[in-house]
């Protein structure tokens, strides 16, 4: 008999047992103790859970423990969910917490046996883990200032309501080929990365004042690299329509015997767009209209950091960016305590790892922003710092070969020291491993976790990647640099790079980038 390949191995699994056995699985392993059979721990990420590397656990703790990943529709904690995700840090995950870039916020250092008590903590505040990962629909992501951003285009908020129920519910969607990622957004800044997502809308509004979303498929990173194909608009009242269109032709026709070419993007490299298109309007009743692909915001111009006033006369928001290498759970209860205090009842995560407070009295904003700086939460961040990604990295994740978390901020504070007059919006990626989850190819700087050749052998480190930017259809993977070092020297070479871009002839550093990886 020949022997199960990776992909035949990851349908089958998929098909033995439903959601609802699996979470009956976990309550089982929790009560009894057994060893959890290698499978089950396969079909756990249907609750947001991942074993976790044993690189920080002690040599004599035989624990398995867990990376659990809690899902936030549309980015948002109340006040009292905040409290909860603060106290589940601290009680069950050594302190451990840190959004990601699906608005999720995740933990480290879970074991099996508390996780009936951290479900039901977070069940009794509205939360859910529930295809958090997995080959499964993942969080609709969303622009973080939806509903309060008096520049908005549209308030997704009924329309994303929708197609997380519809996620939810149909049982067939826990079988996806793979991961399966969609954004919904009414911001005029597309904020949430629309050219990477599987599937997108962003709303655009007519000069006769008519309101009609942009529909992008197929982009994403590491194997799926590929920027979006822009297909047309619709209406709002059709999104959900293709949501569910494109939901199920991905589901029927995509690739299950490689998962390496699994994604979206594969099925629309291998149908090619007008293909994908023909079919699409096979599954719906009405027509996706064609345009040119409207003018889109660049990458540096993205993002909602600082003191503004929202649609509220009276309230503003602050967007933060949290210093250090990682949140946690004592930055979180003093986020709290900061937020009781001004009277302010909310936070949404963003795409870009940051948060935004959503309902601030206006005369007390500065002074806020003033009390989370002391915690080390910045509403006013560094051009370095306002847009650095970390990943894991290898303290916990097992496919990173590098760490990540402390090395992006060391590297930032070292930037900020240098440069500390320089105001270009530069977007910083740390990644540990070839995976993208720190999306290394569309920030300005990447550094991606490879094996290095030195005077003592090979050691592990980074490559430098320059150049990625989103900018619709004129956006542009960034490019192998062929400089690779070891992570001492992280500091030393990014500082070389912003020097040398100082020092030249170019209006920006991406055109700089683009000349140096070309040259």
């Amino acid at each position: 008999m020949a022997k199960e390949t990776k992909a035949q191995r990851a349908e089958r699994i998929k098909k033995e047992k439903e959601p609802q056995e699996v979470l009956n699985d976990i309550y089982r392993y929790a009560q009894t103790k057994k060893k959890i059979d290698q499978e089950d721990i396969d079909r756990f990420k249907w609750y947001g859970l991942y074993t976790q590397n044993r690189n920080l656990q002690d040599k004599e703790d035989s624990t398995l423990y867990f990376m659990l990943r809690v899902k936030l529709m549309q980015g948002k904690l109340d006040i009292k969910q905040l409290e909860t995700i603060a106290e589940i840090s601290k009680v069950y995950a050594r302190g451990t917490a840190e959004f990601t870039t699906r608005q999720d916020i995740q933990f480290h250092f879970i074991k099996i046996a508390d996780l009936p008590e951290i479900f039901a903590s977070l069940q009794n505040v509205g939360l859910s883990t529930y295809f958090a990962a997995g080959d499964v629909p993942r969080n609709v992501v969303t622009c973080a200032l939806n509903g309060i951003d008096s520049e908005q285009i549209y308030d997704v908020n009924a329309i994303v309501q929708n197609v997380n129920r519809y996620f939810e519910t149909d049982k067939e969607l826990s079988n996806l080929p793979r991961k399966y990622k969609v954004g919904i957004s009414g911001c005029s800044k597309h904020c949430i990365s629309h050219e990477i997502q599987d599937l997108s809308f962003n709303a655009r509004e007519t000069e006769d004042g008519e309101v009609f979303f942009d529909v992008s498929v197929g982009g994403g990173l590491a194997s799926n690299k590929r920027i979006a194909s822009y297909i047309g608009y619709v209406r709002p009242v059709h999104v959900l329509a293709v949501v569910k269109a494109v939901t199920n032709i991905y589901r029927v026709y995509a690739n299950r015997d490689n998962r390496n070419k699994a994604r979206l993007g594969h099925l629309l490299d291998l149908f090619g767009v007008e293909k994908f298109v023909e079919v699409l309007h096979e599954n719906i009743d009405f027509v996706i209209k064609k345009s040119e692909e409207p003018i889109c915001t660049p990458h540096e111009k993205r993002g909602h950091l600082g003191i503004h006033k929202s649609i509220s006369d009276e309230d503003s928001y602050i967007g933060c960016v949290s210093k250090g290498a990682k949140l946690g759970a004592d930055k979180l209860f003093g986020l709290v305590k900061i937020m009781k205090k001004y009277n302010a009842s909310s936070i949404k995560a963003s795409v870009s790892q940051n948060f935004v407070i959503t309902d601030v009295d206006s005369k007390n904003a500065s002074k806020m922003s003033d009390a989370l700086e002391e915690i080390g939460i910045l509403a006013n961040p560094s051009s370095f710092r306002a847009k650095k990604l970390s990943c894991t990295g290898v303290d916990f994740c097992k496919f990173a070969i590098v760490e990540t978390k402390a090395l992006a901020d060391a590297l930032v504070e070292h930037l900020e020291e240098k440069f500390a007059d320089f105001n270009e919006p530069i977007s910083i990626s740390v990644n540990g491993c070839p995976n993208s989850c720190a999306h290394p190819h569309i920030v300005d700087i990447g550094l991606m976790g490879c094996k290095v050749e030195t005077e003592d052998g090979i050691r592990t480190g980074f490559e430098l990647i320059l150049g990625g930017r989103l900018c619709g259809e004129k956006s542009s993977f960034g490019k192998k640099s062929g400089i690779k070092f070891t992570p001492d020297r992280a500091k030393s070479v990014v500082e070389g790079i912003i020097k040398e871009y100082i020092l030249s002839s170019h209006r920006n550093f991406h055109d700089y980038a683009l000349e140096k990886t070309d040259g």
